[in-house]
């Protein structure tokens, strides 16, 4: 069973085959599984983005939704999320896009259910589908990623953003820096150097933003909004200071005048916005992936095992 958990379970030539099919939907290009197919999305942690993306793609696909209401599911009894996947398996759901606040809460899935997982962020683990559809947007800019350098700024333990977009973007060529707190910066993720803020407006062909994910932290940060924002935010004095190419991400939701100046959100440099109209298409791209992938005929001893 193929599942996305985290970008190492995608190659290159994986990686760029969907983003291909996700550029191929964005200009109005159909698939759709032959016949019925159901999937089934979890979301043990909220999310707007993430979810209504998932939901938008699901239904452009022509599949049919099954939205498990996590406050009101047998979770709450006290069933495991193994037994809430099984039960989705043995009703028919062909894939299931699950969001959980646990750490690779998908290890006590992954070899265990039959249907492919699709990672939609797990704790501060990984954000598979987020990198892809960042690496869209990014490739819609610069086409060749190889040498390109991009700043990840802010709360980067906390972020599984982060850590995926790290490990893919030095995969496939890009030098990848950070900057931020020191306190929330995570020095084996980065070969390259902690920068200051200043610095890395003056660096970055892409400036990627992070939000401060105050609900994973244990103790409280002394900063204030204000002077977290003249610290290490995007100000509009620092963004006169980027390179003339330079893009401006952040994978949302966006506390203005915090991470970013309000009046940047939407500037000219910013690609925001794009990054969450992309999402529909690269997750159409991905749940075309794991349907196709998981589609073929498996056989042992010469005997077909498994079918969709």
């Amino acid at each position: 069973m193929k599942n996305l958990l985290t970008m190492k379970d995608l190659s290159v030539l994986e990686i760029e085959q969907i983003l291909h099919d996700a550029h191929a939907f964005a200009k109005g290009e159909l698939w759709k599984p032959e016949g019925q197919t159901f999937t089934a999305n979890l979301f043990f942690e909220p999310s707007t983005r993430t979810r209504m993306s998932f939901e938008a793609a699901e239904r452009k696909l022509g599949l049919d939704v099954l939205n498990l209401d996590c406050s009101f599911s047998s979770t709450q009894k006290g069933e495991t999320l193994y037994d809430t996947v099984r039960t989705l398996e043995e009703i028919g759901a062909a894939a299931a896009v699950i969001r959980h606040s646990k750490d690779r809460y998908f290890d006590e899935l992954a070899g265990r259910v039959g249907i492919p997982i699709i990672n939609a962020g797990d704790g501060c683990g990984n954000h598979p589908t987020q990198s892809l559809l960042d690496l869209l947007t990014i490739q819609q800019e610069f086409i060749v990623l190889q040498g390109l350098k991009v700043v990840i700024v802010g709360d980067i333990r906390h972020s599984r953003v982060a850590k995926s977009n790290a490990e893919i973007l030095a995969r496939l060529g890009a030098k990848v820096y950070f900057s931020g707190p020191r306190e929330w910066y995570d020095s084996e993720l980065d070969e390259n150097g902690y920068l200051t803020m200043d610095e890395a407006v003056e660096t970055a062909d892409v400036l990627m933003l992070l939000r401060i994910q105050h609900e994973r932290h244990e103790n409280k940060s002394g900063m204030t909004a204000e002077q977290y924002h003249e610290r290490y935010g995007l100000t509009v004095n620092r963004e006169k200071r980027m390179k003339e190419h330079a893009i401006i991400m952040h994978p949302a939701p966006v506390n203005r005048g915090v991470e970013i100046a309000d009046e940047l959100v939407e500037c000219e440099r910013s690609r925001i916005f794009k990054q969450m109209n992309n999402g529909v298409f690269v997750r159409m791209a991905v749940l075309k992936w794991a349907l196709k992938t998981n589609s073929k005929e498996e056989t042992k001893n010469g005997h077909l095992i498994k079918g969709w």
